[in-house]
């Protein structure tokens, strides 16, 4: 059992705060429209009111059951929004977000209702984890734990979209086109300046993240809404990036993240794609041989390089931060039109609770 003392407000959180989305959802799978697969992961009434929101948090350890021998009651710990038992095969492959042991649902996870099980979510005093010795991860005393109060979902996210990528490829230049993940975009972008990229163009049309995107660093393009301005800028034959990240959640920026690529490239894709005919243009994609990765992202896993990349000090992460705010005020500051909401309480050992 732990307490959250902070939490943030994931991208993925934005959809159901800020529009009444579950009509238009099956509405959308009912016309053939959405993908059919929207009820199996968000159930029936996808989104649908009311349901414990959030899944980023950090927390301090209450108590212990009998077989967690290495978390202990009093830790400040990493509460990964995926469920995960660290010992399935799916789990020993670094799918940990696809554990095998997590439950009945699809996904298992916190912050997303009954159709991803009986978890609940972050924003409350009181919150079950399972398989803790492996699902949590304790905050380092070194960092400053609000730092890290994106790394349950969205700085892992960033993390694997440029992280192995430009392992793979030292130096190689980066483009990141942000929007629709508000924050997800521009953590990959910080990260890929702190591992070197040899440039990072950061495409956005939102004001306040494209100042954050130049503060850590990249280079920004100012776009416009909607898919003309990527479709005129979007290279025909091939770009000049070997990574891109599409941010957007859009098809327009999917595909323009697709086209700008060089021969050999690769593209993470880290947003919702609802509809079922999102076009991709495969004749470029085949005749540059490029990588286009989908797919939800897997916090346990990737979680000990984000926290040694914040370690290092290279990347600040309270930079991407536009709102922190008391842990009372959370239902105000969830509703805030922001890029990246935190809330913050002392933990018990702080304020002398018991």
């Amino acid at each position: 059992m732990v307490r959250p003392v902070i939490a943030a407000r994931c991208d993925g959180d934005n959809l159901p705060i800020f529009n009444h989305v579950t009509t238009a959802l099956r509405a959308g799978v009912a016309l053939h429209y959405f993908d059919p697969l929207i009820p199996e992961l968000l159930g029936p009434y996808p989104y649908g009111k009311p349901f414990a929101i959030g899944h980023e948090c950090m927390a301090e350890v209450i108590e212990c059951g009998e077989d967690v021998k290495h978390i202990h009651k009093g830790q400040l710990v990493i509460v990964p929004w995926s469920i995960s038992c660290g010992s399935c095969p799916t789990c020993h492959r670094g799918h940990t977000s696809h554990c095998t042991q997590a439950g009945s649902t699809l996904l298992s996870g916190y912050g997303f209702g009954a159709s991803m099980g009986p978890w609940g979510g972050t924003v409350c005093d009181l919150l079950r984890v399972p398989f803790a010795d492996a699902m949590l991860v304790p905050v380092p005393a070194d960092i400053e734990p609000l730092k890290l109060a994106s790394a349950s979902d969205n700085m892992p996210d960033a993390w694997r979209s440029v992280g192995p990528a430009l392992a793979q490829r030292p130096g190689a230049p980066v483009l990141v086109v942000g929007g629709g993940a508000r924050s997800i975009g521009l953590y990959a972008a910080g990260m890929a300046v702190a591992l070197g990229a040899s440039r990072v163009d950061y495409v956005d049309y939102d004001p306040e993240r494209l100042r954050i995107a130049e503060a850590l660093g990249a280079s920004v393009m100012e776009s416009k809404r909607g898919a003309a301005w990527f479709d005129r800028h979007a290279p025909r034959v091939h770009g000049r990036y070997l990574v891109s990240v599409d941010a957007s959640s859009t098809t327009a920026g999917l595909r323009y993240a697709l086209r700008s690529l060089a021969p050999g490239g690769n593209c993470t894709a880290t947003g919702f794609y609802f509809g079922k005919q999102t076009g991709l243009p495969l004749m470029q994609m085949y005749a540059n041989s490029v990588t286009l990765h989908v797919g939800i992202s897997h916090p346990r896993r990737d979680l000990p390089d984000v926290i040694e990349l914040v370690r290092q000090g290279l990347f600040d992460p309270l930079k991407v931060a536009t709102l922190v705010a008391d842990w009372d005020d959370a239902p105000d500051a969830f509703t805030t039109r922001t890029t990246k909401v935190i809330v913050a309480r002392e933990p018990y050992a702080r304020s002398g609770g018991n």
